[in-house]
C-alpha cells in the first residue's frame, strides 16, 4: 500500500533547515509537496560543497520527495499561480514572519474565507500571541535563547555553547511534522480546516523543560535549573586503551554488573551508590571513576564486556564509521541512488517503519523550479512569465 500521507498535497512556502526537514518527512510518508522557490532559490541550495549551482548538500538532504515551482508570489501573475495551487492543496506549510505573509495576503484569516477546508501551518521563530512577534530567528538564535547555549555551556558554569547541529531547526521540524499530521486526522474526524502555529522559540523551551526545568518545578523552588547527570563535568565520553566509548551504566542492576566487570564488586554496597536516589548524589564520582576504570582496556575488550553483561554502551562513530556501519547495512538505512544531475548519492534513508502503509523514497531533490509548468498546468493556471 501506498504510505500513510498518499493523496494529501502540501504547498511548501518554507526555506533553510525547519520547514524543508519537516515537508520532507510528510514527503517521505507519502505527500505530494510543492515547492514554491522565488528565482534564486532556497538559501539552502547555495551553501558548499555542491557539484552544481543551486545543489548544495544541504538541499539535497532536506528535499527528497518534493517538486520545484518557482513562482513569484510578489506579482499578481504570480499571486494568482498560488491561489490555484493552494486551492487544489490540502496543506499550506510557510515559515515567512506573518507580517511578511500578511503583506502577500497569504495570511490564514485571506485563505481560509476561501479555503476553510486549508490546514494552514506557520512555523516561525516566536509566537505572535507574545512582544517578540515578527522578531527575526534562525537556528543560533533560537538556541541562544531557549536555553540550548546556557546548558551546553554548563548551566552558566562556562561560556555558553551552541551545539554543532543545526538542532533547534530539526527539532522545530518534528513539531512541524507532528502538527500537520494531526491536523489533518482532526479535519478527516470533521473539525475542517484550521491554522496552526509552531513558534521554534516555544517548541524548544518545551523541548528542554521535562529535565532541565528540575528543581524550579516546584512552587517554591527545591533547587537550581539543570539536571545534575547531564551537567556533571564527567559526563562525556570516556577514553579507552586505543579510542573513546560512551558507556552509561543506569539502573542498580547494571551499576553492580559494571562495579563487578571493573573488579571492585564491593562499591555496589557503598550506600552513596545503592540506589538511584542516593547515586544522583553522587554523579561526577562514579563517572570520574567510569573514566578511570575504562582506560585500563580496550574498545573490543570493553565492547565484548559490556554487550554480555547488558550495559549501555557505544563507540564514538563518526559518518565515516557510520556509512560502513553493519547493523545500518543490515537494516538498509543508507539509501543510495542515481540522481540525474548530480550523480550518485548517498542520503540518511527512513528511520521508521510501518508494516501496512511504508514511506517511500520516490523522487530525487529537484533541481530550482523542475516542475514549474508540470505543476501550473495540473492547476489550470498556466505558466510563468
Amino acid at each position: 500500500m501506498p504510505g500513510p500521507l498518499h493523496g494529501i498535497r502540501i504547498i511548501d512556502m518554507t526555506s533553510v533547515g525547519m520547514g524543508p526537514m519537516a515537508t520532507q518527512m510528510l514527503g517521505d510518508m507519502g505527500a505530494d509537496v510543492i515547492k514554491i522557490e522565488s528565482a534564486e532559490g532556497d538559501v539552502f541550495r547555495h551553501v558548499t560543497p555542491q557539484r552544481h549551482a543551486a545543489m548544495s548538500h544541504t538541499h539535497l538532504n532536506l528535499n527528497r520527495n518534493k517538486r520545484s515551482a518557482v513562482i513569484d508570489a510578489k506579482t499578481a501573475k504570480g499571486r494568482a499561480q498560488l491561489d490555484a495551487l493552494i486551492g487544489g492543496a490540502d496543506v499550506f506549510i510557510s515559515n515567512m514572519r506573518a507580517p511578511a505573509m500578511r503583506r502577500l495576503g497569504l495570511d490564514y484569516a485571506t485563505l481560509q474565507a476561501r479555503f476553510p477546508d486549508l490546514v494552514y501551518c506557520a512555523c516561525y521563530g516566536y509566537s505572535e500571541a507574545g512582544p517578540y512577534a515578527g522578531r527575526a530567528a534562525i537556528d543560533d538564535t533560537i538556541q541562544a535563547a531557549s536555553g540550548m547555549a546556557w546548558l551546553q555551556g554548563g548551566a552558566g558554569a562556562g561560556a555558553p555553547r551552541y551545539v554543532n547541529s543545526v538542532v533547534a531547526d530539526k527539532v522545530v521540524a518534528l513539531y512541524v511534522a507532528n502538527a500537520v499530521t494531526s491536523a489533518l486526522l482532526a479535519r478527516e474526524r470533521g473539525a475542517g480546516g484550521q491554522a496552526v502555529e509552531v513558534p521554534m522559540f516555544e517548541c524548544m523551551v518545551a523541548f528542554l523543560a521535562p529535565e532541565h526545568l528540575a528543581g524550579l518545578t516546584f512552587v517554591p523552588p527545591e533547587g537550581p535549573a539543570g539536571y545534575a547527570r547531564l551537567l556533571n563535568e564527567y559526563r562525556r565520553p570516556f577514553r579507552t586503551r586505543d579510542g573513546y566509548m560512551s558507556v552509561v551504566p543506569y539502573t542498580t542492576p547494571q551499576w553492580q554488573r559494571f562495579f563487578a566487570l571493573a573488579g571492585h564488586p564491593d562499591m555496589a554496597q557503598d550506600p552513596r551508590y545503592q540506589t538511584l536516589n542516593s547515586r544522583s548524589r553522587h554523579f561526577p564520582e562514579l563517572y570520574r571513576y567510569v573514566e578511570t576504570v575504562l582506560g585500563e582496556r580496550t574498545t573490543a575488550q570493553w565492547t565484548e564486556l559490556l554487550a554480555t553483561a547488558d550495559i549501555p554502551f557505544a563507540p564514538v562513530n563518526g559518518f565515516e564509521e557510520l556509512l560502513a556501519d553493519p547493523h545500518l547495512r543490515a537494516t538498509g538505512f543508507w539509501h543510495e541512488s542515481e540522481h540525474p544531475t548530480e550523480g550518485r548519492l548517498v542520503q540518511a534513508g527512513l528511520p521508521v517503519r510501518f508494516s501496512r502503509t511504508p514511506g517511500d523514497i520516490r523522487r530525487h531533490p529537484p533541481g530550482l523550479g523542475e516542475h514549474t509548468a508540470e505543476i501550473l498546468a495540473e492547476a489550470g493556471a498556466g505558466r510563468t512569465g
